[in-house]
């Protein structure tokens, strides 16, 4: 079956240190996400910074309200450049999720790929069609109304 990519920019008007620091937070992750997936991080005594081979816990309901772990691990860091995070249990077959932040002119560009397959064959496909795709750019679109009233707010 497929294997899909979703790519997102966001430019913030803030300095490179102040987006670190927030995006390196694995505890600001839950700020980022709408409230209707039902996340929360399970891991416990979670640092305040990520860093490779760390793994992350969290309950999430991404479907109808199911519950389900999510688990993921922290697989490189560049400090003030980038980190990237894979899931290792959750709700896709592949989920690989690469973050870029670059200092520009007017502030900072955010970066995001995500490259992710789904389960069950055709039915994978057909949900990918119907909603997958969908909830993603929302989940994407609630990130950057979140980070523009932080930073950027009007």
């Amino acid at each position: 079956m497929a294997i899909h990519s979703i790519q997102e920019e966001l430019e913030i008007k803030a300095s490179i240190d102040e987006v670190w620091d927030f995006i390196s937070s694995p505890r600001n992750l839950q700020k980022i996400t709408p409230e209707y997936m039902g996340f929360g991080i399970i891991t416990p005594n979670l640092p305040d910074k990520m860093y490779p081979g760390m793994i992350v816990a969290y309950k999430v309901s991404p479907v109808l309200g199911i519950k389900m772990t999510w688990v993921t691990e922290i697989t490189h860091v560049e400090e003030r450049k980038y980190f990237v995070d894979e899931q290792r249990t959750g709700p896709y077959q592949m989920w690989h999720h690469e973050h870029f932040i670059q200092a520009t002119e007017h502030g900072v560009l955010m970066k995001d790929i995500v490259t992710f397959k789904l389960p069950l064959g055709f039915l994978g496909e057909l949900a990918h069609k119907l909603f997958v795709r969908k909830q993603l750019k929302e989940i994407f679109q609630f990130r950057r109304r979140i980070l523009e009233q932080k930073y950027n707010p009007s």
